[in-house]
């Protein structure tokens, strides 16, 4: 091969490894029903315009209200809302990253009503359920072939809050494994608590932790949990107080050291849904439900927050978003407005604006990205 060749060749090969690394699927978790999706939905989205392709149906199946993404990027999990005693579904799914598509490897049982939220663990070993109507946790085996291998744990939590109308009676909104992997917390709404398990990943088994339990402020009803990368703090939502807390954690436990409030000015019926960290961990971002907005913090050196702002335009009940993997854009899921849109965030200022780039997507309430391959 002459030299000009190759030099094309190599020209060549950098910039399609630089649009695959552009390019993203897009998954969307879904409500279905008369009104609602088939189930999980992809787009393609090019983090340098910022546009997302027309959605299409992934897999079919009932509500699947959150999907998680293995580390691997070769699978990826649902749980589907619903479900009697013995729970609704939790399904995996193999990804064939250069086409989006989804085919089902196998589906187990919550063990509990209402399961709403699945996570992965950090070395993709186990998985993690939590179940808002049955108010409890499960854990599972996760195969080299990505498949559910068994549920391992299953705990019931216990007590109640200090808000009748919605705390009496536990109701567990999502869980997440510590960046070390050997812990795992599950958010409860109805118990204020942040609850501790130890996972033991050699012998397989989960424990319960109880005198490690963090308290959250009392009505707070927290609900999401993001966990900084070095595992030495998190931030949690206050569903019903419409509040970001930050914890300072400890090898086992954690308290809360910050309260603050997500609202410019109180709004009646607003409840906050999600809560993230972006890439580089300069800011946390939780929506606002009501309001119709994403609250901003700037992430201090001493982990505490100070108030960035709001992103606001045309959003209609952000239960969900993400931030894609270039840091630049966020897509915001209008539960109610039928639709995805798309910001350009400023790494300054950490707040977005609208750019106008929107799909539709019916009852859309999770975002997540996968790499695009050739």
């Amino acid at each position: 091969m002459s030299l000009s060749r190759a030099a094309a060749v190599a020209v060549a090969l950098f910039i399609a490894s630089n649009a695959q690394a552009d390019e993203s699927w897009v998954y969307f978790g879904c409500y279905t029903g008369k009104d609602g999706s088939k189930g999980i939905h992809r787009s393609k989205f090019d983090s340098k315009t910022g546009k997302l392709t027309e959605p299409e149906v992934a897999a079919e199946m009932g509500s699947p209200s959150f999907v998680a993404i293995h580390p691997n990027k070769k699978f990826l999990y649902a749980v589907g809302e619903g479900g009697g005693k013995d729970g609704g579904p939790v399904v995996a799914f193999a990804i064939d990253a250069t086409t989006g598509k989804l085919t089902k490897l196998n589906e187990l049982l919550s063990g509990g009503s209402g399961p709403c939220h699945v996570s992965v663990h950090p070395k993709g070993t186990h998985a993690i359920v939590a179940n808002y109507g049955g108010g409890s946790t499960a854990f599972y085996k996760i195969g080299d072939d990505g498949k559910l291998a068994e549920r391992i744990a299953f705990f019931q939590h216990e007590g109640m809050g200090a808000n009748p109308a919605r705390q009496k009676e536990p109701h567990s909104h999502c869980g997440f494994f510590t960046p070390a992997g050997n812990v795992a917390v599950s958010v409860d709404l109805g118990l204020d608590k942040v609850k501790v398990f130890n996972l033991d990943a050699a012998k397989n088994t989960v424990t319960e932790s109880k005198s490690d339990d963090i308290a959250t402020p009392p009505g707070s009803g927290p609900r999401h949990i993001a966990i900084a990368p070095d595992g030495k703090f998190a931030y949690v939502c206050g569903e019903l107080d419409s509040t970001v807390n930050v914890i300072e954690l400890s090898d086992k436990s954690g308290k809360v050291v910050q309260s603050l409030s997500t609202l410019k000015a109180p709004v009646k019926g607003n409840s906050t849904a999600e809560c993230i960290l972006s890439p580089d961990g300069k800011f946390v971002y939780v929506s606002n439900r009501g309001a119709n907005s994403i609250a901003a913090f700037k992430v201090g050196e001493d982990r505490k927050l100070t108030v960035a702002g709001h992103i606001t335009g045309d959003i209609k009940i952000p239960r969900n978003f993400n931030i894609d993997p270039s840091g630049k854009w966020m897509l915001i899921a209008s539960q109610d407005g039928g639709k995805v849109g798309v910001w350009e965030l400023d790494a300054a200022t950490g707040l977005g604006k609208e750019t106008g780039n929107t799909v539709a997507v019916s009852k859309c309430v999770c975002v997540k990205f996968v790499p695009v391959a050739k």
